[in-house]
This record gives structure tokens, C-alpha cells and sequence, in this order.
């Protein structure tokens, strides 16, 4: 079993149950949704190498490095996608979406998004604590009577573990904010995290069985005494969904979320007649070459990650389709005449809920990093290490997909890749930081244009 690790860890896929429900596709459908309201500047598919027609000749040096970048020894192809006051400003197409490099990306590829699924979670959490249903400080147990009883790691080997009940209860914000003290890992935690290992969540049939697994394992710490990045927490919350909503979670993501904004090309499977789509994904071989992955979603792209729909990290997308989802935040919970939360609620969102709750309040990651309900919130620019304004809201997904929402600035920029980084030597530069600075660096020029 492997745990996701700041966005940037695989997870093994399971086969996806025969019974599965399926979220409608369609290239047709998400053109008459998503693009007929943008500019015209927007809505025209960009072929490899090539944006949309129209843009402003400034976003040159963000497109160049996006080409190098894609070339022969590069990454397969990327897709670049920028939003300033509510409108799409540019999208940049290039390189390939097969490993072979004779198929070229296309606007509409469709990628593996990983922990950008986690956002959405959030979404549909959040909804349901605007209708009352749940609070963000409810036990979890008030909903999932499971997570009562919960003890804690407090010696021993995982042979032979010594346990303590814990003080504290575990609640829903610390679900959403990796405080929950999950044994996923860490420097002095690693005979709980060989627990964890051991039961195999990954391999649960359905949210319920992973939920009532989970419970019957011992925590590292006390809830809400440390931040620990990980999805376990987020599959607890995805059944929580489901017990509160009384829907299956995709069904309830699909009717809530997805549907409203229209994100036909989102969901935890794709259709057979648009796997054609989907971009190969690729890791770095031994000898210095890309090779396709060998889990079970790059083997046969399109299935399901999970046989159960996973809140922490199974949606497929496009690049289009996210920025329909982060256009909504960007604009107060509200896109195109349709509302999904009130406005407060997405100010609660893209809040640091660290702060207060730990000291330091900052992530594992970044001492320039707080974290909000479902992604990273940017307090402190200059520890950041990389543009973007106070209160920036945003997250990765594992395979190189990345994503930012500048209220500040009122900027939505995504990335899209599809590589899975191992830290070695010889593995392909991580894009995320040299494209948000040049993506800024754009629009400070374009502000200071006659």
C-alpha cells in the first residue's frame, strides 16, 4: 500500500466493481457547456505546439517553455490553461499524448487528476454543511459510529502494539485538514504506519469496508495535534458524503457538482469510446527513458483507480472541465448563473485552518504554506519560494497536474501533465514553480503596458 505524499505519490489501482456508475462524456456536450459563454479567444481546440487564436502575444515566453519542455527528452505534452475576471485569457497546447509521440495532445485530452480530486470532496462536504446536515466540528463518529472508541499508538511494534484510548475526538474539519493523526507515515510513526500497510485499504471493495477498516486501526497521534498530508482521511470524508446525502459519492458528485458545472469530461471512469483521449502516463526508467507506469490505470487507461469512487484522488478530467470547477471558486461559489456554495463558505475554503490549531501553523511541505479546507493557501510569499499573491488557494495531483486560484489577482492557471516523479537524479524537472512565475511575470508586464 502506498500513501500520497504532498500530491505526489501513486496510488495502486483495484479493478472497478462491474457494477460501477459511469459519469456521462462527450467532447460535444462540454462544448455547449463550458465554452459557448467564453470568449472567442477560448474556444477554439488548440492542436500540439499551438494556442487558442486571439491571445495576447505576451504569453510567448509561458508557450516557449511549455514547447522546450515537451520535446524529445521531455515530458510527453502538457496543457496549460489561464483565467483572469472570470474568462479564459489563454490556453496552450503541446507535445504528444501517446508515449510514442505520433499522437498529438489536443485541448481535449483527458487526464488522471489525482489529489485535484481532493478539492471537489471538499465541495460536496461543504454543501452539506450549508444545509445543515453536518458540521465542520462534529465528531465524525455523530455520522460514522465506527470512528467511536478510537485508540492510540502509544508503543511497541506493530506485532505487538500497545495501545490508549484517545483523548480527543476525531472530527470532520480535521478530516479535511490532515489533522486527523492518521498512522500515513512520518519519522517516528512507522510501526502504526505498518498497520496501516498491512490492511490494505486501497483493496476495499467500497467506501463503507474501507471506513470500517480504518476505524479498527490505531492512530499515530491525537487528532488535531499534527498535519500529516494524506488520502486516508479524504476516503473517510467520501463515505461520510454518502451516509449524509444518502447517495452512492459519485452519484452525489455527479448530481451536485459535476452536473451544475457541466464537467461532462470529469468522473471516476471513462467510457470506452473516449479512452482514445486519455494521455499516456509515464515514469522515468532506470536506464533514462520514459516508460509507461505499470499500474492498472496506465496499463488501461480509463478504468476505475478504486473499485470504490475515491474522494482522495480517482477523477479523470480536462483541462477545460477544472477550470469550470476553479472558476467557481475563483467567482465566490457561483459560475454562470449557477451556485454551488455561498460565497463565506468558499472565504472558509481558502482559509488557513492551521492557524490556531498547530504551532507552527504551516504544512509539511512549505514554511510558506498553510492549508485550507482541500488544497494549500499561500501565508507567507516569500518562504513560498514561487509568485502568487496572500490567500493564493491551490493544489497538485501525483502525476504532474497542478492548479491555483489568485483571488488577489483574479487568476485561475492550470497545469496539465501526466508523469509520475521519483526524485531521482535523472527524473524530468518539476514544472510547477518556473510556470506559475512565468504566468505572473506575464501579468505584471501586461499591467505595466501603455
Amino acid at each position: 500500500m502506498q500513501f500520497e505524499i504532498g500530491g505526489r505519490r501513486f496510488t495502486p489501482a483495484v479493478a472497478p466493481p462491474r457494477q460501477a456508475r459511469s459519469v456521462r462524456w462527450g467532447l460535444g456536450a462540454w462544448l455547449l457547456a463550458c465554452v459557448v459563454a467564453w470568449p472567442a479567444a477560448a474556444a477554439t481546440d488548440g492542436a500540439a505546439g499551438q494556442s487558442s487564436p486571439g491571445q495576447a502575444a505576451s504569453w510567448t515566453p509561458l508557450h516557449e517553455f511549455l514547447d522546450r519542455n515537451t520535446g524529445d527528452r521531455g515530458y510527453l505534452g502538457a496543457v496549460s490553461l489561464i483565467a483572469r475576471d472570470g474568462r479564459i485569457v489563454d490556453v496552450h497546447v503541446s507535445g504528444h499524448r501517446d508515449l510514442a509521440r505520433k499522437v498529438p495532445m489536443r485541448r481535449d485530452s483527458i487526464f488522471r487528476i489525482y489529489s485535484m480530486t481532493k478539492p471537489l470532496t471538499s465541495v460536496a462536504v461543504l454543501q452539506l454543511m450549508e444545509q445543515g446536515k453536518l458540521g465542520l466540528d462534529d465528531p465524525v463518529s455523530r455520522h460514522l459510529p465506527e470512528f467511536s472508541g478510537l485508540q492510540i499508538f502509544t508503543g511497541g511494534t506493530a506485532d505487538a502494539p500497545q495501545l490508549a484510548p484517545a483523548q480527543r475526538a476525531l472530527t470532520i474539519r480535521q478530516l479535511l485538514t490532515h489533522t486527523g493523526g492518521f498512522a500515513t507515515g512520518g519519522q517516528g510513526h512507522e510501526e502504526p504506519t505498518r498497520l496501516l500497510e498491512r490492511a490494505n485499504l486501497h483493496d476495499s471493495p467500497d467506501l463503507a469496508s474501507f471506513s470500517r477498516s480504518l476505524a479498527k486501526l490505531p492512530l499515530a497521534t491525537e487528532p488535531g495535534t499534527r498535519f500529516k498530508y494524506d488520502g486516508t482521511g479524504i476516503e473517510v470524508l467520501t463515505r461520510l458524503v454518502e451516509v449524509v446525502s444518502g447517495e452512492a459519492f459519485d452519484a452525489y458528485l455527479h448530481k451536485h457538482v459535476l452536473a451544475p458545472l457541466k464537467m461532462r469530461d470529469t468522473g471516476f471512469e471513462v467510457p470506452r469510446r473516449q479512452r482514445g483521449r486519455i494521455v499516456d502516463l509515464t515514469r522515468m526508467g532506470d536506464d533514462g527513458q520514459l516508460q509507461r507506469d505499470d499500474s492498472r490505470s496506465a496499463q488501461t487507461p480509463g478504468v476505475r483507480l478504486n473499485a470504490y469512487p475515491s474522494g482522495a484522488g480517482g477523477l479523470y478530467s480536462t483541462v477545460d472541465d477544472y477550470a469550470c470547477f476553479a472558476l467557481m471558486l475563483l467567482n465566490g461559489g457561483e459560475y454562470h448563473g449557477v451556485r454551488l456554495l455561498r460565497a463565506d463558505t468558499v472565504d472558509l475554503m481558502m482559509r488557513n485552518q492551521l492557524q490556531g490549531q498547530l504551532d507552527p501553523p504551516v504544512t509539511e511541505f512549505n514554511a510558506g504554506e498553510g492549508f485550507g479546507l482541500g488544497g494549500s493557501v499561500i501565508i507567507d510569499t516569500d518562504k513560498r519560494g514561487r509568485r502568487g499573491s496572500l490567500g493564493a488557494f491551490g493544489w497538485s495531483g501525483a502525476a504532474s497536474t497542478y492548479f491555483t486560484i489568485d483571488r488577489e489577482r483574479k487568476l485561475v492557471a492550470i497545469l496539465l501533465l501526466q508523469h509520475l516523479p521519483n526524485g531521482a537524479d535523472n527524473d524530468l524537472p518539476r514544472l510547477a514553480t518556473p510556470f506559475y512565475n512565468l504566468v505572473y511575470t506575464t501579468l505584471d508586464a501586461q499591467q505595466d503596458a501603455p
